[in-house]
């Protein structure tokens, strides 16, 4: 076992010399400690973005299925009013037999988060596999 210390200047008295060889290490694992805990944090959401002019939603349009909402818990599908007690079950038996789920949820009037958060919610426990905002 060598030791960091030698002798020099004109007293002869020993010199320290520190190692940095344990420092290293330490500043080594913690590099590979940090990269591993930025992947971990990287968190990612699945978004949908709409192409720049999104085309109009026509409710008459037998394919399209828009659910309007409207202040009180009152419902419409294609301007044909539903049951808010039994919105899931009926837009169950309406999306059953289509082959494309998509369902897109237009509010009409002032309407609190809830409330849309709630029909989005009922399209989804529904079985629709996309579901969309209108604007209108």
């Amino acid at each position: 076992m060598a030791m960091a210390m030698g002798m020099s200047g004109r007293r002869g008295g020993p010199t320290a010399e520190i190692n940095m060889t344990p420092m290293t290490d330490v500043v080594m694992v913690l590099l590979i400690i940090f990269m591993v805990v930025q992947q971990s944090l990287q968190r990612g959401l699945i978004v949908q973005v709409p192409p720049p002019e999104p085309p109009a939603i026509d409710s008459r349009v037998p394919d399209a299925l828009v659910l309007q909402v409207s202040a009180g818990g009152k419902y419409a599908l294609n301007h044909q009013p539903l049951n808010g007690a039994r919105l899931r079950e009926e837009l169950a038996a309406i999306l059953a037999p289509r082959p494309r789920k998509v369902l897109f949820v237009a509010a009409e009037g002032p309407l609190t988060y809830g409330e849309i958060v709630a029909a989005v919610d009922a399209g989804r426990d529904a079985g629709a596999d996309v579901i969309g905002l209108s604007p209108h």
